[in-house]
């Protein structure tokens, strides 16, 4: 098991907020000493909405590097890509900040699991990608996806970008979609098993269920991922 992994995402919306609350939940249940830190998050002044799902999908615990703001080192208001909404406030993405917080974290902790600002190519700052900043730190990477139709043809781009740069790839988190055919979902699940060996990759994806925040979590076992 790797120190850190880059979760990152087919589109924005596809589920890769709660789909990393859920892989921190399992390996900490797992008796791992997980964490979950935000490249970078858009949208909030002040805080973190997706570290505050992570922890509330973990039971609520919050660990002094979010009082601290290493888990988060940058927020900016508008949501948009980060290059974007860092402009719009007179400011670029310290991407400094952002290795020295991960790095501190990354020390301290079993396993950390890094959630990207939307997909794989969202510009973080200057000409790197969020994609370019994970490679350059050797993260396995985590892609979301899920099964609505076009999802295929965005997790293979995302995967081949990934390996392109090197990226060694983890796995697949195949998340419940409302508005996924299950025709559809179920070849899209079965496609990305075989690229993935084609490509020499470990055929990992981990279906996930609806979340109902209302009732228990589901118990969902992402070994295949973590092996």
């Amino acid at each position: 098991m790797d120190r850190a992994y880059f979760v990152s995402g087919i589109d924005t919306d596809v589920g890769k907020t709660v789909a990393t609350g859920m892989m921190a939940r399992w390996l900490a249940g797992k008796g791992v000493d997980a964490i979950t830190f935000k490249l970078v998050q858009t949208g909030n002044c002040g805080f973190s909405e997706d570290i505050a799902v992570h922890r509330a999908i973990c039971g609520g615990v919050r660990f002094p590097e979010d009082e601290a703001g290493l888990t988060a080192p940058q927020i900016f208001k508008f949501p948009s890509s980060p290059m974007l909404a860092a402009s719009l406030e007179g400011r670029t993405v310290d991407l400094d900040a952002i290795t020295s917080a991960a790095e501190k974290v990354i020390a301290r902790h079993g396993v950390t699991l890094v959630e990207s600002a939307g997909g794989m190519d969202v510009p973080l700052a200057g000409d790197t990608l969020s994609s370019d900043y994970a490679a350059a730190r050797g993260w396995p990477l985590v892609l979301v996806t899920c099964g609505r139709l076009g999802s295929i043809n965005h997790t293979l781009l995302s995967i081949e970008a990934a390996l392109r740069r090197g990226m060694r790839v983890a796995g697949v988190v195949h998340n419940w979609c409302a508005k996924a055919d299950p025709v559809i979902d179920e070849d899209a699940v079965e496609t990305v098993r075989r690229r993935l060996r084609a490509w020499g990759c470990p055929p990992a994806v981990v279906r996930m269920p609806r979340i109902d925040f209302g009732g228990a979590l589901p118990d969902i076992d992402f070994s295949e991922i973590f092996a």
